[in-house]
């Protein structure tokens, strides 16, 4: 059982907390066992840092946790106190810039399909790169400049045609170099750029979950579907991800657990799994959006990223 502070680790602490300067002290806990403070790093980033005091605290260091790629190893020893802990996280955050800068460049230069709002801590990102294909890259913090590792989605002929660029190509990487003009000269395409110009986030979210677009192609071969936005959200209120339903429709016929009653699909939603149920439209819109949509259906859950997909994976160095 964790002994309570006694007076004088009160006084100890708030004299601590006094040396790093109230203004950027968060919070606290009643019983002072935990702290946040807020910190800035040189481009004026904020950072919250939690602090968590162990009952015998100083003779035992701190935990800390804080939303960025991987935590700082805490040196402590007998004297240290909480403007070490900040000096040492202040530290580990100026190691982490070019790290972050990078992944600017990806998100203000990119087509960034996914994560819409990435937090700090983020080190994936999923672009888009043409003919209905997509990349999803993982950047190492520690080496940010170096070749990613990543996975490709999209039809088999396209994957095929890039993996090949890309391993005829990969040693052309240069650490020195912009991040995206390194990704275009190994696949030998002019990528496609960002186009986030005052979109809000509503607009964001009514983008389709499956083929990533808001409307569909305008072709009379789609008939009453050509051009429509998405007309399906999943009713669970934590996800309440849109849908065109026809890309919905060919999701649920790709998965085996799909049940079929007349002429309505039930199954799950491929972001949240909670089910969901869309009516057959009968016509021959369903068939012919294939040729349109991306099929792309995965599943993002974190404790890493786990991936559930019907097409073709490709994963390189």
């Amino acid at each position: 059982m964790q002994s309570k502070p006694n007076p004088s680790s009160y006084r100890l602490i708030f004299s601590e907390v006094e040396e790093i300067g109230w203004q950027v002290l968060l919070r606290a806990s009643p019983d002072l066992s935990s702290l946040a403070v807020n910190l800035r790093d040189e481009k004026g980033r904020s950072h919250v840092l939690e602090i968590a005091l162990p009952w015998d605290y100083p003779l035992s260091s701190p935990s800390l946790s804080s939303d960025v790629p991987y935590m700082c190893e805490l040196e402590w020893s007998d004297g240290s106190k909480l403007r070490d802990v900040v000096q040492q996280f202040t530290e580990h955050l100026q190691k982490l810039q070019e790290f972050w800068s990078t992944m600017d460049e990806i998100d203000k230069i990119l087509c960034v399909l996914y994560p819409k709002k990435p937090s700090l801590a983020m080190s994936h990102r999923q672009i888009s790169i043409g003919n209905d294909c997509s990349l999803l890259l993982y950047i190492n913090a520690c080496k940010p400049r170096s070749l990613p590792e990543c996975r490709w989605f999209g039809p088999d002929s396209s994957i095929e045609m890039i993996s090949k660029k890309w391993k005829r190509n990969y040693r052309k990487w240069k650490t020195d170099g912009p991040f995206h003009e390194n990704l275009e000269t190994l696949l030998e395409i002019e990528l496609p750029k960002s186009s986030v110009s005052g979109s809000s986030k509503s607009d964001e979210q009514l983008d389709c979950g499956i083929c990533y677009a808001h409307c569909l192609p305008v072709d009379e071969e789609l008939g009453d579907c050509s051009g429509g936005e998405p007309d399906y959200t999943c009713d669970n209120p934590s996800c309440s991800k849109a849908f065109h339903a026809v890309c919905l429709q060919d999701w649920l016929r790709s998965i085996s657990t799909t049940r079929q009653s007349f002429d309505v699909l039930f199954g799950n939603c491929p972001y949240c799994s909670e089910p969901v149920a869309v009516k057959l439209n009968g016509g021959k819109c369903s068939s012919i959006i294939q040729c349109f949509v991306w099929q792309l259906p995965f599943l993002f859950r974190y404790s890493g990223l786990v991936f559930s997909s019907h097409k073709l994976i490709h994963q390189l160095r």
